[in-house]
C-alpha cells in the first residue's frame, strides 16, 4: 500500500533526504519511519507551498517526468515592473541563458503593483536583507504562473531576463492537486489522490 502527502513547504528548507547546511522537506516526515518516502519533484529554498511527497514511484514519475506536460502555478511577488509586454514575451516562450531549447508557453496572469517601501516589512528577513538596498519607491508586481516544465530556477530565470527578480514564489498547484490553504507551513496532511471525489 502506497502512501502520498500533502506538505506546505515553509521557506528555509530545502528538498532533499539530507542536508548539512539546512533542514530539509523529509526532517518533517522523520515521524512516519518511511524510508521509502520521497519528494515530487523538488522547490528550491527559498520557494515555499505545494510539495508532494509519496513512497510510489511511478505516480512521483507521472508528475514529474517532462513528457507528461504536468502544469504547475505558482504565486509570485517580483521587484520589477512586469509590464504586459514583458508579459507576453514570457507567455511565448523565451531562451534562457545556458539552454538551446526555448521555454514552453506559460499562463501569467498580473495582479497588481506596488511599491517596495509598503511590502518590505511583509517578507521574510532574509528577503528583506537583500533587496534593502534597492529604492523605496522601486516598483513590485504580484501575479500567477502555470508552466508545464520543471528546469532549475526556471520561474526565476523566466523572471530575470525581463529585468524583474522574484522575491516570493509559492506553489499553489500541480496538475489538478491544489494546496490546502488551511495546512500552515511546515504541515502536512494524507491524501488519496486515486480516491473519486477525493478533496484535493
Amino acid at each position: 500500500m502506497f502512501h502520498y502527502y500533502m506538505f506546505n513547504k515553509p521557506f528555509g528548507c530545502v528538498t532533499a533526504r539530507r542536508d548539512t547546511l539546512y533542514p530539509t522537506v523529509m526532517d518533517y516526515f522523520s515521524e512516519l519511519h518511511n524510508d521509502r518516502l520521497n519528494p515530487v519533484g523538488r522547490l528550491d529554498r527559498e520557494t515555499t507551498g505545494l510539495l508532494l511527497i509519496t513512497d510510489d514511484g511511478n505516480w512521483n514519475q507521472q508528475l514529474t517526468h517532462p513528457a507528461y506536460h504536468k502544469k504547475k502555478t505558482y504565486l509570485f511577488t517580483v521587484l520589477g515592473d512586469l509590464t504586459e509586454d514583458r508579459r507576453q514575451f514570457l507567455e511565448n516562450g523565451i531562451l534562457l541563458k545556458g539552454s538551446p531549447v526555448p521555454t514552453s508557453p506559460a499562463k501569467i496572469t498580473l495582479f497588481k503593483k506596488d511599491t517596495l517601501a509598503n511590502i518590505l516589512d511583509t517578507l521574510h528577513p532574509e528577503v528583506q536583507n537583500a533587496v534593502r538596498t534597492n529604492l523605496p519607491s522601486h516598483p513590485v508586481t504580484y501575479g500567477e504562473i502555470t508552466i508545464s516544465e520543471g528546469r532549475k530556477r526556471q520561474i526565476r530565470r523566466m523572471m530575470k531576463a525581463v529585468h524583474c527578480c522574484v522575491i516570493e514564489l509559492k506553489r499553489i498547484s500541480i496538475d489538478d492537486i491544489h494546496l490546502d490553504e488551511s495546512l500552515a507551513p511546515g504541515k502536512w496532511k494524507e491524501i488519496f489522490p486515486f480516491e473519486k471525489n477525493s478533496p484535493v
